[in-house]
């Protein structure tokens, strides 16, 4: 469902023509242009979709006469359309907005040409009908990665991340992280509004990380590239100490890197997150240290055997 007044607020748009309607059940984000159907063609209308009128649709209209635009414009709204957004500040004739107001469909202005409009409303439509999920954890920018921050309550998230933003890392969401599956292959994460650049650490209490930091300390959303999992170190359990095998984990069917660190005294995990965000670069980029390392071993033993 999107919210008509956020899509007006969000794209800056100018209400022509109201409804009763507050709410509109898309399944898509993308937008139709009526060129064919204000000539008649309706096969294949795409009626369900926002639909977006320019100087072309505009000068058509204008080209009829007042009974010839009534007749087209009828046909049109007799389909279940749920809003029409006239760019370039163009002012739709009477007709249409008589008839819009009749079949209960608002009619909305932009002051963009219709292509920028079209980019920006398929952005907006996007996120807004994007699968969401919510998750307990902590979301930084750390050289550009976006890193997930999980573990038990009480485990050093927030003042692992409280660090990182000492040395210059960016804040998105502390504690409470809603993601968003804005592609097949993509996340991204924010914060809720309400507690949007607070964070909350044990025997200090909240805090406002952009009141205390500065504007450059926080972000309002992040693409999620990889988890890290914080654990209180466990004796016997024996940990990666190689990375030459990579472990992912799945979130909304989408598959990220995942990495668990062990928590104990003295262990700078601010540190340890800023190298595995360098080491997921470097990794990207098609370098891994732990498989470099193993080819020099493999080659010395080979040349050891030779000899």
């Amino acid at each position: 469902m999107v919210n008509m007044e956020a899509f007006v607020k969000e794209l800056n748009l100018t209400v022509l023509s109201g409804s009763t309607r507050e709410t509109w059940d898309l399944s898509t984000p993308e937008i139709n242009r009526p060129g064919l159907e204000l000539i008649g063609f309706f096969e294949h209308f795409a009626h369900e979709r926002p639909q977006v009128m320019g100087n072309v649709e505009i000068s058509y209209l204008e080209s009829l006469t007042p009974e010839e635009r009534s007749v087209r414009l009828e046909k049109y709204f007799s389909y279940s359309i749920p809003v029409v957004i006239v760019c370039r500040g163009l002012m739709p004739h009477q007709e249409l907005l008589d008839i819009a107001r009749r079949h209960d469909v608002p009619i909305l202005q932009s002051q963009d040409s219709t292509t920028a409009f079209i980019v920006d409303a398929i952005l907006y439509l996007n996120k807004a009908l994007a699968p969401r999920t919510t998750r307990h954890a902590v979301l930084v920018d750390v050289y550009g990665t976006g890193i997930l921050i999980t573990g038990e309550s009480g485990v050093g998230k927030s003042e692992s991340a409280l660090e990182l933003i000492k040395r210059g890392h960016q804040l998105v969401a502390d504690d409470t992280v809603d993601i968003m599956k804005v592609s097949k292959e993509r996340l991204t994460g924010e914060a809720p509004e309400t507690v949007r650049h607070f964070m909350e650490i044990r025997g200090i209490g909240i805090i406002d990380i952009r009141a205390m930091y500065g504007v450059g300390s926080v972000l309002l959303n992040k693409r999620i590239d990889m988890e890290i999992h914080l654990e209180n170190w466990k004796e016997k359990k024996e940990y990666d100490r190689l990375g030459l095998s990579e472990e992912y984990t799945e979130i909304m069917g989408v598959r990220i890197p995942y990495l668990v660190i062990p928590v104990r005294p003295g262990r700078n995990l601010a540190i340890i997150i800023e190298v595995a965000a360098r080491n997921f670069s470097l990794k990207k980029m098609g370098y891994s240290a732990a498989k470099e390392l193993d080819r020099r071993l493999n080659a010395m033993m080979n040349f050891s055997q030779e000899a």
